[in-house]
């Protein structure tokens, strides 16, 4: 364990539900865009975001245009810039409170990595607004760079190569078990699984990341 620990050069992050809490993605999603419909089509919010929701669901998280705002702004004909839209959220990111410390310790020794499902637009409003985008060499997005929908073993094959690094040279962390924890392990990746609610126990479980830095630099 000693001797892989020497070995790593990068860590990897999941971002949404890691680094950032979910109000930035819902206050766009799930309060901005039924407003923007509301508004163009002059129905009640609550009438809008019934049809939104229903609309979302017909499409579901497994098919890419889930993630796309681009996608759901043609659909419904939304006569607005949906990035200059996002920006007009950027008051609602919200960090946990140990990931500034934490990462500025972790920059010091490795390179750091945002490995996410997020459309990337939503990662770099939320990086730029909490003063933390310095700290990482790199973001890739499932959907963004690699077109798949999620972080499955592959994705994982995909970062590795544009880093030129073996995965036994990785530490992943995130809050999804199966997409953050189980696929990256499948090459070799050390993973850690970030479980905020203390629900998990077990080898390589956290309930922060200032306990999962303690884990890796002990």
């Amino acid at each position: 364990m000693y001797q892989q620990i020497l070995m790593i050069k990068i860590i990897s992050f999941d971002f949404d539900g890691t680094i950032a809490k979910h109000t930035f993605a819902d206050a766009f999603w799930l309060e901005g865009v039924p407003a923007l419909y509301a508004q163009q089509h002059h129905l009640e919010v609550e009438t809008a975001k019934k049809h939104l929701f229903e609309e979302y669901e017909k499409i579901g998280d497994n098919r890419i245009e889930w993630y796309d705002p681009g996608y759901w702004f043609d659909r419904f004909n939304l006569q607005t810039d949906w990035k200059k839209m996002l920006l007009s959220y950027r008051n609602n990111v919200e960090i946990y409170p140990e990931v500034p410390s934490v990462l500025k310790r972790l920059a010091k020794q490795y390179r750091l990595i945002i490995s996410s499902n997020a459309k990337k637009e939503f990662i770099d409003v939320q990086l730029r607004q909490a003063k933390l985008h310095s700290y990482f060499d790199n973001v890739f997005s499932s959907t963004s760079d690699f077109h798949t929908v999620k972080k499955v073993t592959d994705f994982y094959v995909m970062v590795c190569h544009k880093l030129n690094i073996s995965p036994r040279e990785m530490i992943h962390i995130g809050d999804h078990e199966e997409f953050d924890y189980v696929a990256p392990q499948k090459i070799g990746i050390t993973s850690y699984f970030l479980d905020r609610e203390k629900q998990v126990r077990g080898r390589h479980i956290v309930s922060d990341l200032k306990q999962f830095e303690q884990e890796i630099l002990k």
